[in-house]
Order: C-alpha cells, then structure tokens, then sequence
C-alpha cells in the first residue's frame, strides 16, 4: 500500500525518506505547483544520516490528483493540518487511514471528527530533524515515536513496518496521555524561551518561573483525568532544560525565523481546556497574554 505524505517538511521528509529506502512505495503531496517545481529542480528529497547526504527522488504530485489514498501521513504544522486534509479529502477511501503527526492537541482531534470515514492514528514524536535548505532534511537525533488511536485500542496490522523503516514505533492504547505530557513540557520551555529569547538553559536563571507553571499544568492535567501526564512533571522539565541547554526551542527558532508559531495548539489549548473545566490558570493565561503581545510586536500571528 503507498504511504501519501502531506508535507515536505522536516519529519515528513525524514519519514518518507526512511519508508523508500526500507522499499515501501512513497508518494508525496505538494501544496501548489511552485512547490512541485522546485521539488523536481532539486532532485528529489536528500537525507543527511550520520554525516551521510542520501537523496531520494520520490514521486510527488499535488493535492488535486486522481489517484485514491488509503494511507495519508499528515507532517505539517498543527494550523495547516485540517486545511491540508481537506485539500485531498475528495480521494481518502472509506476505511483507510490518516496518521497525524502535529504538535499540541486539537488539529487531531478536529480532523478525526470531520473524516470519520477514515481511521485517524495521533503520533506523539521525539525524533529530531531540521531543514537545512528547501528539500534537504538533517537527521539530527533517533528518538521514539507512539501511535494510538483514542476511539480504537487496536494496533494496525502493518505497525512493523514502521521498525523495519528504522522507525522506532510503538503502539499505546492511551496516546492523549503521550501527547498531553508533550504539550506540558512546550508548555512550560517554549514560550519562556521566546519571551526572555535565550537557549533552553538559559531558563535555569528562571527556575522558580518553570516550576510555577509545572506545578500549574500538574493540576490542569489531573483535573481533566491525565494525571499520569501530570506524574514528576517538573523534574522531567528540568531534565530536558538540562539536556538541551545549548538547543533553541522549536517555538524559539519560529519567531527568530518570523514563522508563525504553534501557540494555539500548545498554550491555547491548554488555557481553553481549563476554561471549560473551570479550572483557575493565572499564571498559563498570564504567559499566554506576555507570548502573544511580543508576537503581535514582531508582527506574527497570536495563536
């Protein structure tokens, strides 16, 4: 079965990259026809693994093809993700599936609703990887990647195909908790890093800031039943703080970029999940308002 992927972005790149050389057939989708220019003026997608340059010329096409997807991996960012979907939704086939791969929570949630006709797997991912220029991915760090499905506890049948990719993948029943432990560590680290436009260590001179806004997102997490997600939550944050003292956050790179950042599906989220608990959130909602007036400064998007 070819994999559809939506998304030549970093990660959507690293994936297919690692499903042809595994021999899976790759089919990539462009947004417009510049894009699918540049795409074949460049050859194709290249990979740098291990210092290693791979290029891979995969066939692409754009959304308006009419060839049926049974199978729609989703890699761009969380505001393009149900807009994207809906540019190919006319040729999902009834049964097959969409994998998500977006940072924060909502975008999935809103696709899975408005396709139900096709199963949609939510991906929490660590894995690293970053655009060196338009079509040429840096694979910067193995790490692991959790499918689930909220309304299915069951595993897809070709899931090892994923580790035969050399994609780590592992299958969890209970995926919302993978994902909301992620937005609460971008949560606590991302903003901070955009506000006081320092690297991730920089936040240790801001540790009692950090750990307020742990301890805040602790109790947004239990109240709405993830009390998992919420378990050593801040220790956890600085661990990460610590590991990646010398990296830029990702939210951090946006804005000195000028890119649009995911505050809605991060932050947003967060704020409004508590307002519909009516659960108290001064000091998310305060970092929210602080994030969003320097993003208006700098003529950006505020969610």
């Amino acid at each position: 079965m070819t994999w559809h992927v939506l998304g030549a972005g970093s990660l959507g790149s690293l994936w297919a990259c690692r499903l042809a050389q595994a021999g899976e057939a790759v089919q990539l989708i462009l947004r417009n026809e510049a894009r699918l220019v540049a795409y074949r003026a460049a050859g194709g997608l290249a990979l740098q693994t291990g210092g290693q340059w791979q290029r891979h010329n995969l066939p692409a096409e754009l959304p308006n093809a009419e060839f049926p997807i049974a199978r729609l991996l989703v890699a761009c960012k969380a505001y393009d993700a149900e807009a994207a979907v809906a540019s190919v939704a006319h040729r999902l086939a009834a049964g097959g599936e969409i994998l998500l791969l977006q940072n924060g929570l909502g975008s999935q949630q809103r696709i899975a609703e408005r396709w139900p006709q096709a199963r949609s797997l939510f991906i929490s991912s660590t894995e690293g990887a970053y655009r060196q220029a338009p079509f040429e991915v840096v694979f910067a760090g193995k790490g692991q990647n959790w499918l689930g499905d909220p309304q299915d506890a069951q595993p897809p049948a070709w899931l090892n195909t994923l580790e035969q990719a050399q994609i780590s993948a592992h299958w969890t029943p209970d995926i919302l908790a993978r994902l909301w432990r992620k937005l609460a560590l971008n949560c606590a680290i991302n903003p901070l890093t955009v506000l006081y436009d320092c690297r991730n260590g920089g936040l240790l001179e801001h540790r009692s800031e950090v750990l307020a806004l742990c301890e805040e997102l602790g109790h947004l997490l239990t109240a709405i039943g993830q009390a998992e997600a919420a378990d050593a939550l801040a220790d956890e944050v600085l661990r990460v703080i610590e590991a990646t003292a010398a990296n830029y956050s990702s939210m951090q790179q946006d804005v000195a970029a000028r890119r649009r950042t995911e505050i809605g599906y991060l932050l947003g989220h967060a704020c409004r999940t508590g307002a519909q608990q009516g659960l108290a959130l001064p000091r998310l909602q305060a970092l929210a308002r602080r994030l969003q007036t320097k993003l208006i400064a700098l003529g950006l998007p505020p969610d």
